[in-house]
């Protein structure tokens, strides 16, 4: 029983510190800088026949406006082509002050790669165009270095897209 006891115990202290961790790691100080970084998953009409589903990745900096740099790969349902994006990001917060939270405004711009599936793939993609569009989304803060995005976009070679993004910012 004694042994059952300080087990208890200790296991007990340890979740305390870890949470004391745990609720150090959440609390960003105000001063911190706008560095951030965002996986996402999402869809776009790239094909006339199908969508296309793919995964991206952002790194940006800045808090009411940021720059940065966006790659996106997605692969088509109806096996017709896949397509690369590689972007650089324009975003503006509408209502956020200083914490880089809230509806945003997003340019994206770059060269967009496309690879024909019923060739081999070559790299570089055989077929590329300039990637333009703009996107709207919303920033939820979890916590103060966590946030979650959903957002809907249009443009051109794509017709409109969306996606939902998970990232944390430091």
């Amino acid at each position: 029983m004694k042994k059952l006891c300080l087990t208890v115990i200790i296991l007990l202290s340890a979740v305390s510190v870890s949470a004391q961790e745990w609720k150090g790691f959440l609390a960003v100080p105000p001063d911190t800088g706008g560095l951030w970084i965002c996986p996402s998953a999402e869809t776009a009409l790239y094909s006339t026949v199908s969508l296309s589903y793919g995964a991206g990745l952002a790194l940006a900096y800045g808090k009411k406006a940021s720059i940065g740099l966006k790659t996106a790969f997605f692969f088509d349902a109806g096996n017709e082509l896949d397509v690369l994006e590689l972007n650089v990001l324009l975003r503006y917060y509408l209502f956020s002050g200083a914490t880089g939270s809230g509806p945003f405004f997003q340019f994206s711009g770059g060269p967009a790669l496309y690879f024909d599936r019923k060739d081999t793939i070559h790299l570089p993609g055989r077929l590329g165009m300039i990637s333009a569009g703009l996107s709207f989304g919303w920033r939820f803060l979890l916590g103060n270095r966590f946030f979650m995005e959903p957002s809907i976009r249009g443009g051109y070679p794509y017709i409109a897209g969306a996606g939902l993004s998970a990232g944390v910012q430091f």
